[in-house]
């Protein structure tokens, strides 16, 4: 036990020293991190007054109030001599929040404020505040300075990528951030947002020619419902919890919108004499559409505005342009004559009077508030869309061809494509190898395993340059709880679809941990667990073999728990503050070995790494059997693995198997732990190794002395019987007298006689999984019966109650979490039984406390995940 506590006391020694060293981090660097800003930030009319604008347009001497729609400031300079009693314009500058909210990998927006001049060039950037736990240590925040920087000097009007330029695409290329791919992407994208919105404004960027629209009429009036069928009317929905608020079955608003120009549905929506008199007023290029609502008590024209002022809650978008709207584009709109149509509650007609719209093109109406955030109460910018596409029937022709811009993460995938076709390749062949395993091991031997090792050396060595430090797509336990929150909070696309190898990396990782269980990815393409056990192998090769010892199996069993605890711990700890289990997860050394660099970070880091990789010289892959984090969240899915390695009746007497397992996952009764199995197959080559496996060879002999056919080794393990003799048993005496080994745990069955065959035999695994208690817990442990049951009403009340929005996330997640426990504490006294091996059989097997931990957990995620998002798409969880 004394290593176990110098183990754990060097590891609480490693993250004390972080939690020490972060501030002096955040202090050197990371001013910006979930910094404080103004509460009146988002509303302000003096924008300058609440953050520095001097520091992104040096030489301004005066800034204006906010201005135009999205906002903006001015910048001055000295008086202007043409102009007595004025100063030179300079420039502009904009608050990135103002103008969209795209998240970052955080799931929230890098808040920065940018400075451009009258030609369009980027001037200055500021980072005012950013939720990127990423960026807390290792990569200093300094590294998103820099990143930032490289956009002075470029103009909005250019395209710019992270990337290598493209020179023959007119594409301009930044360098990324090594281990933050994601965020930077994210910046780039609210860089070029937020610059191109302003310079449209302001005529720097000239608006798109786009060919006016020729209507198809066919001289008849429709319905609501017909409307609404068609796509001639479209509506915007916005519920409270979207902004924040309490949730509530009435919208936060609730607006309904179409196109007035086409006169079949002008006449439709506002009648004959409505539509004549709406195009008397309408000039040649105009184009005029309305807006009801029909639900919600937030205003969308407005209530702070005056005569002459903007309608700041409204504007449409089509393309990159966007249109805004004052006094004079508004007409009074007293209701709707289409039968069917929705009783307004407020409602207007608004007039786009620029060229560059045209309605036979697609446009985006956008509703513009303001979102608060529950925990600090801080307002920030939200931008609440819904598309409209006058239907391909009404215009002449059909609808035109649009070429919509492409998604970042689209021209990602472009981009890379060569090096993600080379990366699924590889996966794909190291899973087919792997599911050949069996012809594999048959033709290697204990002293002989090349046919095997030839693979599993070539993915180790693949995984360490290519997978590693080439496209760095070492995976992290901070993925795994990144992926978690957003399950359960907001799951954003194209949030995780903009790293391509770590998408396509992760899918590989959960098809193989339900096929084979963890091993394949730990032990054959887990970038830093393929360079321990090279550095392993390596120093047995040069003469370190000599010092090269096992851990003793007694002090291994222990240790290996380790990993669990640490597991849980992140977990636990990300729940109240993602950025404390980003510092935390720093027990991983992959960002410093693959994404950072050990040259570039401070020598703790550096010298964790080195030790970890030091005594892999010594013990065989320590990190992955007694500290990885990721490895403990994989190993639990792989309880339930569908194909484990084979097993022989005799394996539970023959210890050749144990005593050469690396990962020393196979017990005294010759069975193997499927969590704890690292896939090196050397047990599967001598499963049929008629040398190398004892009772192989003690059957080989008996047969060359007794003169008998040598038949080849069936799948059980064993020669395939002779047929012109009685069959002699191959099994030993004492073999045959113990525990099965083909199985982690002795047999078990739920139910007397087994498991009932058709639905009957659904209905009773659905009973199983729902319902924890036994007849003999009912009799037997009564009061915990009656204290679980009480418990399971208020979890599910709890439910009940989140459904009717009356309870909140975390508390619905805390219910299910003491559920859980409660569960896995019921199950051990009464239904003591798992599945073992593909769903559809009914095999089981008894559980020891692991298991249920893991089939408990998993259940429940499943289930709870399932009615999350459930209660997500219908409205009721804020």
């Amino acid at each position: 036990m004394s290593t176990v506590r110098l183990l754990a006391s060097a590891l609480a020694a490693f993250w004390l020293g972080l939690l020490t060293l972060m501030p002096l981090d955040r202090v050197a660097h990371a001013q910006s991190y979930e910094a404080k800003l103004p509460d009146d930030l988002a509303s302000h009319p003096a924008l300058c007054e609440r953050v520095p604008c001097t520091e992104v347009f040096p030489g301004a001497l005066a800034f204006s109030a906010r201005m135009g729609q999205p906002p903006y400031v001015e910048a001055y300079g000295e008086a202007d001599p043409q102009q007595p009693g004025k100063r030179r314009l300079l420039g502009y500058v904009m608050l990135s929040t103002d103008i969209t909210d795209t998240p970052a990998y955080s799931g929230k927006p890098v808040v920065t404020l940018i400075g451009m001049d009258l030609q369009g060039r980027y001037v200055g950037v500021k980072v005012l505040k950013h939720s990127e736990p990423i960026l807390l240590l290792g990569i200093p925040e300094k590294a998103l300075v820099d990143f930032n920087n490289q956009y002075l000097g470029k103009s909005v009007k250019d395209t710019i990528e992270v990337g290598p330029s493209r020179p023959d695409e007119n594409v301009l290329g930044v360098d990324a951030i090594s281990g933050a791919t994601v965020t930077v992407i994210a910046q780039n994208q609210v860089m070029q947002l937020s610059g191109s919105a302003v310079a449209r404004q302001v005529g720097i960027i000239a608006p798109t020619v786009r060919e006016p629209a020729r209507f198809a009429e066919h001289k008849r009036r429709y319905n609501w419902s017909e409307l609404e069928q068609m796509g001639a009317v479209q509506r915007l929905r916005v519920m409270p919890e979207q902004v924040g608020l309490d949730r509530s079955p009435e919208p936060f608003i609730e607006l309904w919108f179409g196109d007035l120009n086409h006169p079949d549905l002008g006449r439709s929506l506002i009648g004959e004499r409505g539509f004549e008199n709406l195009h008397d007023q309408l000039k040649p290029g105009d184009n005029a559409f309305f807006v009801i609502r029909s639900a919600g008590q937030e205003s969308f024209k407005g209530s702070g505005f005056v005569r002459g002022g903007l309608y700041d809650r409204i504007q449409v978008k089509q393309g990159a342009d966007a249109f805004t709207f004052r006094d004079l584009d508004y007409l009074n709109l007293y209701g709707l004559e289409a039968d069917g149509a929705p009783s307004p509650t407020e409602s207007g007609i608004f007039i786009i009077r620029k060229g560059a719209f045209s309605a036979a093109h697609p446009w985006r109406l956008a509703f513009l508030g303001n979102r608060v955030d529950r925990a600090t109460g801080h307002r920030s910018f939200a931008n609440f869309e819904a598309r409209y596409w006058l239907p391909d029937e009404l215009l002449q022709g059909g609808r035109p061809v649009v070429q919509e811009p492409e998604a970042p993460w689209v021209r990602i995938w472009k981009s890379r494509a060569v090096e993600i076709a080379l990366f699924v390749a590889l996966l794909v062949a190291v899973t087919v190898v792997y599911a050949l395993r069996d012809q594999l091991t048959r033709r290697s031997t204990h002293k002989n395993k090349w046919p095997v090792n030839a693979f599993k050396y070539s993915a180790w060595a693949l995984s360490i340059t290519f997978v590693g430090f080439g496209v760095m797509a070492q995976p992290s336990i901070t993925q795994v709880l990144t992926w978690f929150h957003s399950l359960l909070f907001q799951w954003t696309w194209s949030l995780f679809l903009s790293d391509p190898f770590i998408f396509v990396f992760w899918i590989f990782i959960i098809v193989t941990v339900f096929l084979f269980g963890r091993g394949l990815f730990c032990g054959w393409m887990c970038p830093f667990g393929s360079l321990s056990e090279a550095i392993y192998k390596v120093a047995g090769k040069i003469g370190l073999k000599r010092w090269q010892r096992r851990v003793p199996q007694r002090l291994h069993d222990r240790l290996k728990w380790l990993k669990y605890a640490i597991f849980f711990g992140l977990l636990v700890v990300s729940m109240f503050s993602m950025g404390l289990a980003e510092v935390l997860a720093e027990v991983e050394p992959f960002k410093t070995t693959f994404l950072v660099g050990i040259t570039n970070r401070s020598w703790p880091y550096g010298l964790f790494v080195a030790a970890i990789l030091g005594l892999s010289i010594f013990i065989e892959r320590p990190y992955c059997k007694y500290i990885c984090p990721l490895g403990a969240s994989l190993a639990m899915p792989s309880t339930f693995r569908w194909f484990g390695l084979r097993r022989k009746q005799d394996c539970n007497s023959c210890k050749a198997c144990a005593v050469g397992c690396g990962a020393q996952a196979i017990d005294a009764d010759g069975r193997i732990d499927h969590r704890e199995c690292l896939h090196c197959l050397d047990c599967m080559v001598l499963y049929t190794d008629e040398k190398g496996c004892p009772p192989l060879a003690k059957e080989r002999k008996r047969r060359e002395r007794d003169g008998l056919l040598i038949t080849p080794i069936g799948r059980d393990g064993y020669y395939i019987p002779l047929t012109v003799i009685p069959a002699v048993s191959q099994v030993s005496a004492k073999a045959a007298q113990g525990p099965d080994p083909r199985m982690p745990t002795p047999p078990a069955q739920p139910w007397p006689g087994g498991r009932a065959p058709g639905v009957r035999g659904l209905w009773q695994e659905l009973v199983h999984h729902l319902w924890p208690w036994s007849r003999d817990g009912w009799q037997n442990q009564r009061a915990l019966a009656y204290a679980g049951l009480s418990l399971a009403l208020a979890a599910t009340a709890a439910w009940v109650l989140a459904a009717d929005g009356r309870l909140s996330a975390s508390a619905i997640i805390g219910w299910w979490f003491g559920w859980s426990v409660y569960e896995v504490l019921i199950r051990m006294q009464g239904k003591r039984v798992v599945k073992d091996g593909p769903w559809w059989r009914a095999r089981y097997r008894e559980a020891n406390w692991m298991d249920m931990l893991s089939y408990v957990g998993f259940k429940n995620l499943l289930i709870g995940a399932t009615l999350f998002l459930l209660l997500k798409s219908l409205g009721a969880l804020a």
